[in-house]
């Protein structure tokens, strides 16, 4: 998947010890096997999933009504947010998908911001990353909506209100919402790999000064692309599991 040159520390690590297990994913997922299975991506997206693991793991018996600590606070603003925009977005019944939204909002966000760390890269800078999100959105707001409404209810959302315009509708309806991975995944992909490539040049030209701005540049884009993924998540269940039509 990659030259031995762009490898990055961790990666290297794997593919040194681990190639074997590389391998058998590899071959799990019906693909050749390869001398150093492990791509960049791979390893930065499990970092980050351990990290978030980690992360609730240490905060979840620290957490005290009274006397919340630095990261409790941290996480509860992230919250308050969350379920403050999957109510405005997907209305009361919003609360019921938080899980998912703030997981998904988490994940994103720390595999955007992880790029900053020298050595290490964000893997939503790779396509396989941001697809691998995008398809988990689109399952899960089809799956909701299904589960709201019962099926032959969701599926008329794709005919349209008239019958008769139903052939013009629902290859339009189809296409706009099989279209929606894909601009996801794109989005999130593209300017996070933009970012990191105006950031890199930026590094090599000043050393000093320029390089505080562009962390600062990075972490505002890398805010806001988890916030609009997980926003247009949002919208796709509203939309799923919304009764009125």
């Amino acid at each position: 998947m990659h030259h031995h040159h762009d490898e990055i520390g961790l990666a290297r690590l794997f593919n040194d010890y681990l190639p074997g297990l590389g391998n058998a994913i590899l071959k799990l997922l019906g693909l050749p096997a390869e001398t150093r299975p492990w791509a960049n991506f791979m390893v930065m997206e499990i970092l980050v999933t351990l990290i978030v693991i980690l992360l609730f793991a240490f905060l979840r018996p620290r957490l005290s009504m009274d006397r919340p600590g630095y990261l409790q606070h941290i996480f509860e603003v992230i919250h308050d947010f969350v379920n403050k925009e999957a109510e405005d977005t997907v209305g009361h019944a919003g609360a019921k998908y938080l899980p998912f939204f703030g997981t998904l909002f988490i994940f994103i966000l720390i595999c955007n911001l992880i790029g900053i760390i020298p050595g290490f890269e964000s893997p939503t800078m790779s396509p396989p990353v941001t697809a691998g999100c995008a398809l988990a959105v689109f399952c899960y707001y089809n799956v909701m909506g299904v589960r709201e409404q019962g099926i032959g209810k969701y599926l008329a959302h794709f005919v349209g209100p008239l019958w008769f315009l139903a052939p013009l509708i629902v290859p339009i309806e189809l296409i706009s919402h099989l279209a929606r991975p894909l601009s996801l995944s794109v989005r999130l992909y593209a300017n996070m790999y933009a970012g990191e490539q105006v950031t890199l040049v930026f590094l090599t030209l000043t050393y000093l000064v320029a390089p505080a701005l562009f962390m600062g540049l990075h972490v505002f884009v890398s805010l806001l692309q988890a916030y609009i993924f997980m926003l247009l998540t949002m919208m796709y269940v509203g939309g799923a599991v919304s009764h009125e039509h």
